[in-house]
């Protein structure tokens, strides 16, 4: 995973919770949040290897595995979330 690009989120954000499509969009995975949305509807976005239909579900530090959250749109778009 070292190879991932990384997106960093302020950890105080995080701790409070952030949208999925929101994280989606500003991660850059998405061009917009609507985007993301449709991804997610469209079986296409994964939070740390598992599909996620609901494009409003809050993420938050929770979601953290070993310090960062793996973000997945489609096939090929990949991205580590890591709070700083």
């Amino acid at each position: 995973s070292a190879d991932l690009p990384t997106h960093e989120v302020p950890a105080a954000d995080l701790e409070a919770g952030l949208t999925l499509a929101a994280l989606v969009a500003d991660a850059g995975l998405a061009a917009s949040r609507s985007e993301a949305r449709r991804l997610a509807q469209g079986g296409g976005l994964r939070v740390n290897d598992a599909q996620e239909s609901d494009a409003n579900r809050t993420i938050t530090s929770a979601d953290l595995r070993d310090g960062v959250i793996k973000l997945a749109a489609g096939k090929k778009k990949l991205v580590l979330v890591k709070p700083v």
